[in-house]
């Protein structure tokens, strides 16, 4: 026999032994499978009822903003109210936009003191003095700046606090 024709046998006969191999060695497993899965049923409980709410027409545009700072800290919105009772200094009649600092001096106790021109007039004026028309406060005074804190009315009738300065002026030298 050649080498060809014993190939040709030895795989006839695997083929043979693996047709064997696909009996019914299994087929009580697969009846048992098909018997169950009959009596098999899924388990889902009912679907809870809908509740019904009643319907709430809402307008955000006649709401305030709930979020803002003065709305979430009460006490805050107190506290940045202006003293309308307090007398009212001559400075304070003017807009910021209108007063030049036009220097700077030290007092005897060493505190500064601004030169402050309003129309042709120069005032003095000392940390603590208010001037503008937003209530403005002078919080700091350099060589070279004045610092305020104003307070403004925002849109909601809110005290907002705004941080301002007025710089020195430069004069001209005429000659």
């Amino acid at each position: 026999m050649s080498a060809r024709l014993l190939m040709i046998l030895s795989l006839g006969g695997l083929c043979a032994v693996l047709a064997g191999c696909g009996g019914d060695e299994h087929q009580d497993i697969k009846n048992w499978m098909a018997s169950e899965q009959a009596t098999m049923r899924g388990r889902v409980p009912p679907l809870p009822q809908m509740k019904t709410f009643p319907v709430v027409d809402f307008d955000a545009a006649q709401v305030t903003d709930p979020f803002q700072a003065s709305k979430l800290d009460p006490d805050k919105r107190q506290s940045n109210r202006p003293d309308t009772n307090r007398r009212r200094e001559p400075l304070e009649a003017y807009p910021l936009e209108s007063l030049k600092l036009v220097g700077m001096m030290v007092s005897k106790d060493g505190r500064p003191i601004a030169l402050v021109q309003a129309d042709r007039t120069v005032h003095q004026i000392r940390v603590g003095n208010y001037i503008g028309q937003n209530f403005g406060l002078v919080t700091k005074i350099s060589e070279t700046e004045l610092s305020l804190k104003e307070l403004i009315e925002d849109s909601n009738g809110d005290w907002v606090e705004r941080m301002s300065a007025m710089q020195m002026q430069e004069q001209e030298v005429k000659r």
